[in-house]
């Protein structure tokens, strides 16, 4: 991690009729949150924070090249390698870049989509323990399951970065 916590980005979507969105909790982005640059295995240095706060069933991939959300499970995006352009909230919501270090926390039911990726992109992606992983595409049938499903998936106990004195917390608990 880096030596002092970055003052988080926060970010609310409105439900856009495809994507739901959360109705509660922002999307929250740490910039520069975990040190990886000269790191010599950036992607075990990001996967041992997010495994020491609790947060697992992690893979190593990219950003899937279309609108996405999980509308039972939160989801942590880590930047190990590389750069992207990455859209939040959907089709209308925001583009942002991200790079290494960079940590972008997705609640449940938050549309995300990858615009643009550079070759050597490396994303750590992971969960809190509580909740189940579903993959919805925006579809009129999957909405209306969201809806039902967003409001029931638990907040995690830790923040995936600073655990448990970490910035989400307090964002997401109000």
């Amino acid at each position: 991690m880096s030596a002092t916590k970055p003052k988080p980005l926060t970010l609310r979507f409105s439900d856009d009729g495809a994507v739901p969105n959360n109705p509660t909790l922002p999307l929250v982005v740490y910039r520069d949150a975990i040190a990886v640059a000269g790191a010599r295995d950036p992607e075990a240095k990001m996967e041992k924070v997010f495994k020491t706060n609790g947060w697992g069933d992690m893979w190593r991939n990219g950003i899937f090249p279309y609108v996405h959300y999980h509308s039972m499970i939160h989801e942590v995006l880590g930047i190990a390698r590389g750069r992207a352009k990455v859209r939040f909230g959907g089709d209308g919501g925001e583009e942002l870049d991200v790079g290494p270090g960079d940590v972008a926390i997705v609640p449940a039911g938050t549309g995300h989509h990858g615009l643009w990726t550079s070759s050597d992109l490396v994303v750590i992606g992971a969960y809190p323990p509580s909740g189940r992983y579903d993959l919805c595409r925006a579809s009129a049938a999957e909405h209306a399951w969201a809806l039902k499903t967003i409001p029931l998936v638990p907040l995690p106990e830790r923040d995936p970065v600073y655990g448990k004195d970490g910035p989400l917390l307090a964002l997401w608990r109000g």
